[in-house]
């Protein structure tokens, strides 16, 4: 019964002659003292048990042997759009075939990139949607990629429970980011909510850190329909990226043109309860490592 109600929701978040929006990137639950659009219908997963986004409790996570390496292969002329959807701006892929991919980690199938999209604060101080160790991090990209092995859309595939994979990066204030520039520079022009441009040839994998660690969990969108169709990867390791940067996000606008002018910030969801799942990580961690290292030398020190 809940599948049904899902997809209706989904068609009606989507009225006939606006743009569909491929996740519905984000939204801030309030602008001002009124509730953000995205949150008016009473959407939610009744009895919901993965939903996202997660404290990472970086002692509790379960290091996973089994786990393969995540491998990358984007073609930047997939690169189509980036659009203001009111929400966040989502950089547009060309998925119609498998040109710009994920696979192994804790995949079973091959995924194709979508989009990718960003959520933020208002200041440094908070602006991530999951955190480590209560950490947050002033900003954090989702590149969501979705199955086409198993599913002939991607519509259909956020309705799945393997139908999604999500790579999170979290964002750090430090030295500039030469990637991201080329974003930055284009923002100005998606300043208000609908509006579109052309951005090709563009490679994310420039947004992913070197460091092949992660985490990854079974969850769920961070946006209405919620649904828990989400594997999400979470990268260890942070980008660094300035702080003019990260002002040409908080630059953007939740309104349309002619509109009294909301800030787009905040637009993160809060943290959800862990449950019973588990967060497997791909490293050892050697915090922990060590702990034990020291106890069993001072175990055989004083022994008989």
């Amino acid at each position: 019964m809940l599948l049904p109600l899902l997809r209706r929701a989904l068609a009606a978040a989507s009225p006939r002659g606006t743009r569909r929006c491929s996740l519905g990137a984000c939204s801030s639950y309030r602008l001002r003292d009124a509730l953000h659009p995205l949150w008016q219908s009473p959407l939610s997963i009744p009895g919901g048990t993965r939903q996202s986004p997660i404290n990472i409790q970086w002692r509790d996570s379960i290091y996973d042997p089994f786990l393969k390496p995540l491998k990358i292969s984007y073609d930047p002329t997939t690169c189509l759009h980036i659009w203001n959807n009111g929400y966040s701006f989502l950089v547009e892929f060309d998925d119609s075939a498998d040109r710009s991919v994920i696979t192994g980690g804790p995949l079973e199938n091959q995924y194709r990139l979508k989009q990718f999209h960003f959520h933020w604060g208002a200041i440094n101080e908070w602006g991530s949607e999951h955190t480590v160790d209560s950490k947050v991090y002033p900003a954090e990209l989702h590149l969501v990629h979705w199955n086409a092995v198993v599913y002939p859309t991607f519509e259909e595939a956020v309705m799945e429970g393997n139908g999604l994979a999500v790579i999170g990066v979290f964002l750090k204030l430090g030295e500039h980011h030469e990637g991201l520039q080329m974003l930055v520079d284009a923002l100005p022009a998606v300043k208000h909510k609908d509006t579109v441009i052309e951005f090709d040839v563009f490679d994310p994998s420039c947004l992913i850190p070197s460091c092949p660690d992660y985490w990854t969990y079974a969850g769920s969108l961070t946006t209405p329909p919620l649904t828990e169709s989400v594997t999400w990867i979470i990268k260890k390791k942070p980008i660094e990226v300035d702080e003019n940067q990260l002002e040409a996000f908080r630059m953007l606008l939740f309104t349309s043109d002619g509109e009294e002018e909301k800030r787009m910030v905040d637009n993160f969801r809060p943290l959800q309860p862990l449950m019973n799942r588990t967060v497997r990580s791909s490293f050892q961690n050697m915090h922990l490592l060590n702990i034990e290292a020291q106890s069993k030398d001072h175990a055989q020190q004083i022994g008989p």
